[in-house]
């Protein structure tokens, strides 16, 4: 064990040494059975006498904290080392800080998990994953990558969306980044200034408002309905608006043509930005869906955001963003700057996983089985008079609303998430948003069974969920 132990001068260094090695056996850093390095190698390194090591070790010995051996060595006392805590302080964060809700993992035990946004991670290819990342380890490659991320990654990624979703976007357009969170991240360090409104969907997307309220940005709600954002109420001070067009989050309805076309006319006059987040776009069970606001768009004001998050695995932090030629030197030194780059081996392997093929396949394979998962919750929620499904033809989840005078009582189980939880705005608007990305086809009939007993009767007589 390489021990650091800084010494200040020729004033009884063995006490030095005796205070800094109990230091770090009493808070954990030198752990009970390691082994601490010989009493001539010490001295050396420390270019003091090996007798003032000596006897720093041997008062140790006498007071229980160490062991010698004889034949092997000094080591840290078998006895149990109680850690000591590091000092609380007195530093504090900027206020938005403090008021910011804790973050805490994502985790459910329950068998009928509704949860939003998770996958189902048996779907996914994971024998050829390791095939294709332990090649990549085996190439060797180090050192210090493109900020923009890997080259081959983003040629791949601009063919992708350019055939799925037709996006106008070459390599150079795309820069590769830790998920569609960490793409909002630097789109906001880049563009927004302390005090500027960002304009965001109500209800929406909690992460991204809280990113945008972390950076000093006044983060205004606007209404969303069966057409998506009501550009109408945007506020005119707003210089970003953030949106989901393409499969509204957590409501689900895509974002009508008209208001596609309002919305960055809008854009334009005011001088705006607009962030399309092409959120849970892949996954598709109906008609075509619109064309992205980002091939609509003529003047350049549309940052298209992207995430493998749901197609591959969370796990992966795999994510990109598509800007105007204008913004991506700013963006690409934001990247270097917050964490220089991402996992090359992981990128190399994404890119040969779309050129491939296997992408393209892996979503048409779990496109059918979340197609059936959708299914059978539409057509149950659909025999219930206290919920009002909303239309959706896409993604991991789907909402409905309370019919006036509806509660549902807390529990344990089964784990579904309420649309309060995604306004920013008050009142909050009542109703349910339930995944079933986490939950099996088998197990989601008697899920919901479980969820009608937790709901209060309501204005009207319920049919029974089958």
């Amino acid at each position: 064990m390489d021990v650091h132990i800084s010494l200040d001068g020729g004033r009884d260094l063995a006490a030095q040494v005796y205070r800094q090695l109990l230091d770090a056996i009493l808070d954990g850093r030198l752990r009970s059975g390691e082994r601490l390095p010989p009493t001539r190698e010490l001295a050396r390194r420390l270019e003091i006498s090996r007798n003032t090591v000596a006897l720093a070790y041997d008062r140790l010995v006498a007071d229980g904290f160490l062991t010698g051996r004889a034949g092997a060595g000094t080591f840290v006392s078998a006895e149990p080392v109680r850690g000591r805590a590091a000092p609380k302080g007195v530093i504090r964060p900027r206020p938005i800080w403090r008021d910011l809700p804790p973050a805490t993992p994502a985790q459910s035990t329950t068998r009928y998990d509704f949860r939003v946004g998770v996958p189902d991670a048996r779907l996914f290819p994971m024998e050829t994953w390791r095939r294709l990342v332990a090649r990549e380890l085996r190439a060797g490659a180090a050192g210090y990558a493109d900020p923009a991320g890997h080259e081959p990654l983003r040629e791949a990624i601009s063919r992708h969306i350019g055939i799925s979703r037709s996006v106008h976007a070459g390599p150079g357009d795309v820069l590769i980044t830790s998920g569609a969170q960490q793409a909002l991240d630097l789109i906001g360090r880049v563009l927004i200034e302390p005090g500027d409104v960002v304009a965001v969907e109500e209800p929406g997307y909690p992460p991204a408002r809280l990113l945008f309220r972390s950076l000093g940005a006044r983060v205004a709600g606007v209404p969303v309905d069966g057409e998506g954002i009501d550009v109408r109420a945007l506020p005119g001070e707003a210089r970003i608006v953030y949106v989901t067009p393409s499969h509204q989050f957590p409501l689900g309805t895509p974002m009508s043509l008209a208001r596609r076309t309002a919305l960055l006319a809008w854009a334009e006059r005011r001088r705006a930005v607009v962030i399309e987040d092409d959120y849970d776009s892949e996954f598709r069970f109906g008609e075509r869906p619109l064309e992205p606001l980002q091939s609509l768009d003529r003047a350049g004001r549309v940052i298209y955001v992207g995430s493998f998050s749901k197609t591959l695995l969370p796990m992966l932090r795999l994510g990109f963003l598509v800007a105007p030629a204008s913004l991506a030197p700013a963006l690409r030194a934001a990247r270097h700057l917050s964490d220089w780059h991402g996992e090359v081996p992981t990128q190399a392997a994404l890119a040969r996983f779309i050129d491939e093929g296997l992408l393209a396949r892996h979503i048409r394979k779990a496109t059918r089985e979340y197609a059936a998962r959708h299914a059978l919750i539409a057509e149950a929620l659909a025999g219930d008079e206290r919920l009002r499904p909303v239309p959706s033809t896409a993604g991991l989840h789907l909402c409905a609303r309370l019919a006036p005078g509806v509660t549902v009582r807390p529990g344990p189980e089964p784990a579904v998430e309420r649309l309060e939880a995604y306004c920013g705005e008050r009142p909050a608007q009542p109703g349910l948003v339930l995944g079933y990305g986490a939950i099996g086809r088998d197990a989601i009939p008697a899920g919901l069974r479980l969820l009608r007993s937790r709901m209060s009767a309501g204005p009207e007589a319920a049919a029974p969920l089958p």
